[in-house]
């Protein structure tokens, strides 16, 4: 059977692959991340996690049965993609703009193996309720915005902020699990691996 490698070292792609029972291994590929000039924000993701499972699999010498799976997700508000904040400045700029608005989150997944690719790219609405300034200050001063693409994580402290999402509630995590289940079963990948009673 084909043996998973994840391109990625986020710990929620692994968590939601674990929660539909889908062993993997992961195998970190480091790319350049930067946006081409005038590049829209779906060819971006898509982009993303194309680059990342050719990385990966690169990286793994063309190992057989290998299926390198990868994902990027970017938070778009006005046609421009917010990445992760510099700091507490960008941060803020970041979520005064999404208070009280709806926003789209952009989240491509890929899969290669051998010579075979595919990609999925899932957009999500996600609307914020309006935030105060000592919300924003206080979620800053938690931790938790710093490594996140639009400054916030739906599935930590800040889903106390979502008043509506209208899309995939795990692309907006990080990995559609709809589309990512029927990726992965085009390539021979079961979901709900049971492990064996030995």
């Amino acid at each position: 059977m084909a043996e998973l490698f994840l391109a990625s070292a986020s710990p929620r792609r692994r968590e939601l692959l674990a929660q539909i029972a889908v062993p993997c291994v992961t195998q970190i590929a480091s790319i350049d991340e930067n946006p081409l000039p005038d590049e829209p924000a779906t060819a971006y993701v898509e982009r993303l996690a194309r680059e990342k499972v050719r990385a990966g699999l690169t990286a793994l010498g063309g190992r057989a049965n290998a299926v390198v799976l990868g994902a990027d997700t970017a938070v778009v508000l006005d046609g421009r993609i917010l990445g992760k904040p510099q700091d507490f400045a960008d941060f803020q700029r970041m979520l005064r703009a999404l208070a009280g608005r709806t926003h789209q989150v952009l989240t491509a997944v890929a899969l290669v193996s051998g010579d075979r690719e595919a990609a999925r790219v899932v957009a999500s609405d996600v609307t914020f309720r309006a935030l105060s300034e000592a919300e924003i200050e206080a979620y800053w001063a938690s931790g938790e915005p710093c490594d996140k693409a639009g400054g916030y994580g739906i599935q930590g402290l800040a889903a106390v902020f979502v008043s509506r999402i209208e899309g995939s509630y795990s692309a907006v995590v990080g990995l559609p699990l709809c589309e990512t289940a029927q990726l992965l079963a085009d390539f021979g990948i079961p979901c709900w691996q049971m492990p064996t009673q030995g």
